[in-house]
């Protein structure tokens, strides 16, 4: 599984700000970035970010997968507060 085409499905079907994705083989993490996770239980933003995904989990395509969610607001700060 290739990290562009896990971005290019959450852009595709999510609105979102951004998508970065890093990992090899099977093992991923995704950190998105978007309003659309603004008033979300933690729960319910990891739903959306699987939802898209399903397809690739399921047949194993995507074993392992670590979600990070931001407003962009909160990346912001988050970026600042770590020096990015």
């Amino acid at each position: 599984m290739d990290t562009t085409l896990i971005r290019q499905v959450l852009m595709d079907a999510l609105s979102l700000q951004d998508v970065l994705v890093t990992g090899d083989g099977s093992h991923f993490q995704v950190i998105a970035i978007g309003e659309i996770f603004a008033g979300m239980s933690r729960v319910k933003q990891q739903q959306t970010i699987y939802a898209p995904l399903m397809e690739y989990i399921s047949d194993n395509r995507i074993h392992a997968l670590s979600i990070k969610v931001y407003t962009p607001a909160e990346w912001a700060r988050d970026r600042k507060l770590n020096g990015l």
